[in-house]
């Protein structure tokens, strides 16, 4: 079963989904699955598509609340991207979801898992991150300012021109987020860092950098011969699932 809300934020509307088990007691446990950030042409409809049903089936394994938002310009939700306007709109999101007892998690995919350690620094409800194939290097994967600005509009996460920032302004923002230094300040919550042994948008030597950041303290998992796209992938799935259950 899915609950629909909408929640404000700024001037954005955002879309949010949350996903009860179908049968038998649901935990008070929260996992906050966060999309990446689209660089393809049109993809920012699409980025966030596949998540709600992977919410309902990690809801159904685990007995977790398994939630997913679209944050500001992806899928149905209003505004316009920008670093600080994500981080603002996941604070709205963990201030709707998280529980009053039980653990909260996050689980982000691409950058998303990026924003996901740079909200947890500050957030002592969050107990435990997954990244998923997330970049440790945010210059190295948005390209030059220009490169971000351009595939940004792209993407199509721009709802008004006139609202995104220029080119140097969201190419610092992004940067700012600062993976590396994020995951170091998080530890020593629980994290779990996993990757395709193969992605070629995001280099596994990204996921090393990452644990090593953490001076090691993390779990770290390669899915042999997957790519960027994680979502799809049922080993992923199975690896998030041991990694909740061992929280219980």
């Amino acid at each position: 079963m899915i609950e629909h809300h909408v929640l404000s934020s700024g001037d954005s509307q955002l879309d949010l989904r949350v996903a009860l088990a179908d049968s038998g007691p649901t935990s008070s446990n929260v996992l906050l699955l966060l999309h990446g950030l689209p660089r393809a042409v049109g993809m920012g409809r699409l980025a966030a598509g596949l998540l709600p049903q992977m919410a309902e089936n990690l809801a159904n394994e685990s007995g977790w609340r398994v939630a997913t938002a679209t944050l500001s310009g992806v899928g149905s939700s209003t505004g316009t991207f920008s670093a600080s306007r994500w981080l603002a709109d996941l604070t709205c999101v963990v201030g709707a979801v998280a529980p009053s007892e039980g653990r909260l998690a996050l689980a982000g995919f691409g950058f998303g898992g990026a924003l996901a350690l740079r909200h947890g620094v500050t957030d002592d409800r969050v107990r435990a991150i997954a990244t998923l194939a997330t970049p440790a290097h945010l210059d190295r994967w948005a390209g030059s300012p220009d490169d971000l600005y351009h595939s940004v509009i792209a993407a199509g996460v721009v709802a008004d021109p006139a609202e995104l920032e220029p080119a140097g302004v969201l190419y610092d923002g992004v940067l700012g987020i600062d993976p590396l230094g994020a995951i170091a300040d998080f530890a020593p919550r629980r994290l779990i860092i996993i990757h395709g042994s193969d992605d070629a948008d995001v280099p596994a030597s990204d996921a090393r950098d990452l644990l090593s950041s953490a001076d090691g303290r993390a779990e770290i998992r390669f899915i042999n011969g997957a790519g960027h796209q994680l979502r799809a992938d049922p080993r992923m799935v199975a690896t998030l699932l041991g990694w909740l259950d061992r929280q219980r």
